[in-house]
């Protein structure tokens, strides 16, 4: 959990994936990165690659996962993934062989603009941004728990101040359907997995943390409209980051010697992020994702809709 102590780093908002990892050698490290044939999952393999890491980008296409890896100077494998499809996960996380240091959950939808159900009745953006990473991280955790210090990376937004996981209703059965609640439900989930992970696989050597990577022009934003996209540029109180930056923070995380052992936190512009009381903007983190019983909780529910 967050302490009182927040962790600063030299690094801001503007670095880059590259000036973070710059100087940190990652030969025989192996590392994997969900969704990195597009966005920040491109330069976050890129600068883990051009550290000396042996990395897998798991992608839902591979052909563009190939023009990718053809494009990056390093070691970067391609491997097919699909978080919303039960025997595309378990059989990445069977194929997978020999230890794990890092894994990346960095792959998502945002603000489907319609309630869409997966074939077992869940709401798609909980169901891919959390469940499927869920059951990825369940899955690789003997690989993770053979490394030395394995870290987990969980790609969250500042979106999850738009809502707690709401557990008495978290496919829409009742309330009404809205595309933010949605998304932010699903990344205080990906806060919530890194608190959980801490508590339960910190005797294995594992960290995880989670991060918010700032504002970026990435396919992410494919399902708003264009009205949409310009009320949100008119609107903004963030600064529009480069992929480049924007892959700083999950970078960061992954490797720092300045977090070895530290777990189960949320990060911002390369720094911990201030837990606030209310929101007032668009930084910080929300209680409600860093607390344990939320955490210990989403874990058990998501064991049962698995």
């Amino acid at each position: 959990m967050t302490t009182a102590t927040r962790i600063t780093t030299p690094f801001g908002a503007e670095s880059t994936a590259a000036e973070v990892v710059a100087g940190i050698d990652l030969t025989g490290k192996r590392a994997i990165v969900t969704g990195g044939a597009s966005g920040i999952g491109i330069e976050t393999a890129r600068a883990l690659a051009g550290a000396g890491a042996d990395v897998t980008i798991a992608v839902r296409d591979t052909a563009a996962g190939e023009k990718v890896a053809a494009d990056i100077d390093g070691t970067v494998h391609v491997a097919p993934l699909e978080l919303l499809d039960r025997a595309s996960v378990e059989a990445f996380t069977a194929g997978w062989d020999g230890p794990l240091d890092i894994l990346i959950n960095n792959a998502g939808v945002m603000a489907l603009q319609e309630l869409v159900r997966t074939p077992e009745g869940y709401e798609t953006q909980f169901a891919t941004n959390h469940l499927g990473h869920f059951r990825l991280t369940l899955g690789l955790h003997d690989a993770l728990a053979a490394a030395d210090g394995a870290r987990i990376v969980s790609v969250s937004s500042t979106g999850h101040l738009n809502s707690p996981v709401i557990f008495d209703d978290l496919h829409y059965d009742f309330r009404p359907y809205d595309p933010w609640t949605a998304y932010g439900q699903s990344k205080t989930a990906n806060v919530l997995l890194a608190v959980e992970a801490t508590r339960r696989w910190a005797g294995d050597g594992i960290t995880a943390n989670a991060l918010m990577p700032g504002g970026i022009l990435t396919p992410l934003q494919r399902h708003l409209s264009k009205e949409t996209m310009q009320r949100m540029m008119e609107n903004r109180t963030m600064k529009l980051k480069s992929p480049e930056q924007g892959a700083a923070t999950s970078v960061l995380l992954a490797t720092s010697p300045q977090l070895d052992g530290v777990s189960g936190r949320y990060f911002e512009d390369c720094n911990e992020a201030e837990v606030i009381a209310r929101r007032e903007g668009s930084s910080g983190v929300a209680p409600f994702a860093l607390d344990p019983d939320n955490a210990r909780r989403l874990w058990d529910v998501s064991l049962e809709l698995l």
